[in-house]
């Protein structure tokens, strides 16, 4: 079975929906794992998303903050919301996808906190929520059965860029939370705790500079491009070379009155395991 999987913060999706039609038309995801949707279950647009063929949704929102969703084309069953840090906040869901003819794949869609501007986590409570997340995350990761054999897929907003390469300017980030030493280490402890795969790294080497997000601030985004990758895809060992595709789509941040992030699309082919 081959289906593509896209990953978008889509920074409020009531004003934002005819980016997404154009995405979807554009593209034809069968998956798409929204983040910082910033509306309640009852005031997402199903009726559009269903006319747009996304006849299965999950729903984790919350009024004007955070919220995920997964809609998609296939069947999937909602598994579960976690709320890893106990600060009730809307910040995940899990579907299960399924696959005809081999086991169920899990798929986990995550908003992680972005952690203020002080990295500090005595100093900023937002930085603390966001390292006790992370460290939650990690704790849950190391919870799940069998590194080897289990299938899922782990996307979303992480709000951190672990690489050199994954930031504008590594020497000039290193203080500015998304890139900090510890929030490096902390994102590498959850991708440790499963032995997870970054399917962008797959594709993409690690000497290449990557983004998925820049700063309204920027007058010309593209000219400036101090840009961050805070957006991933992950696998676990079991799906490791099923990804045959990966595609990093800069050009939605052209489009009108966009997300700061943009979207990240992958194809899948789940008959290569």
């Amino acid at each position: 079975m081959k289906f593509k999987l896209a990953t978008w913060n889509i920074n409020s999706v009531r004003p934002r929906l005819g980016l997404i039609e154009r995405f979807i038309k554009t593209y034809n995801p069968d998956v798409l794992c929204l983040q910082e949707i910033k509306c309640a279950n009852g005031s997402f647009p199903t009726k559009i998303f269903r006319s747009l063929g996304f006849d299965h949704i999950a729903l984790n929102g919350q009024k004007a903050y955070h919220g995920v969703a997964t809609v998609s084309r296939l069947p999937i069953e909602q598994i579960e919301t976690r709320d890893f840090n106990g600060s009730g906040d809307a910040r995940h869901i899990a579907v299960r996808l399924k696959s005809p003819g081999a086991d169920d794949i899990e798929v986990h869609n995550f908003y992680v906190p972005a952690g203020g501007d002080l990295p500090d986590e005595e100093k900023n409570p937002k930085f603390a929520q966001k390292l006790d997340y992370l460290r939650a995350m990690a704790k849950w990761c190391e919870t799940q059965p069998d590194k080897k054999t289990s299938r899922m897929i782990l996307v979303g907003d992480l709000n951190v860029a672990p690489l050199e390469t994954d930031v504008w300017s590594h020497k000039q980030l290193l203080k500015v939370v998304s890139h900090t030493p510890i929030e490096v280490d902390h994102i590498e402890g959850v991708r440790r705790a499963h032995d997870w795969i970054d399917v962008m790294r797959h594709h993409i080497p690690p000497e290449q500079k990557l983004f998925t997000w820049w700063s309204y601030r920027a007058r010309d985004w593209r000219a400036s491009n101090r840009g961050r990758r805070l957006d991933h895809i992950w696998v676990t060992p079991a799906l490791g070379d099923t990804s045959l595709t990966l595609k990093v789509i800069d050009e939605a941040r052209d489009w009108e009155k966009p997300s700061d992030h943009v979207p990240v699309l992958a194809l899948f082919d789940l008959g290569r395991r």
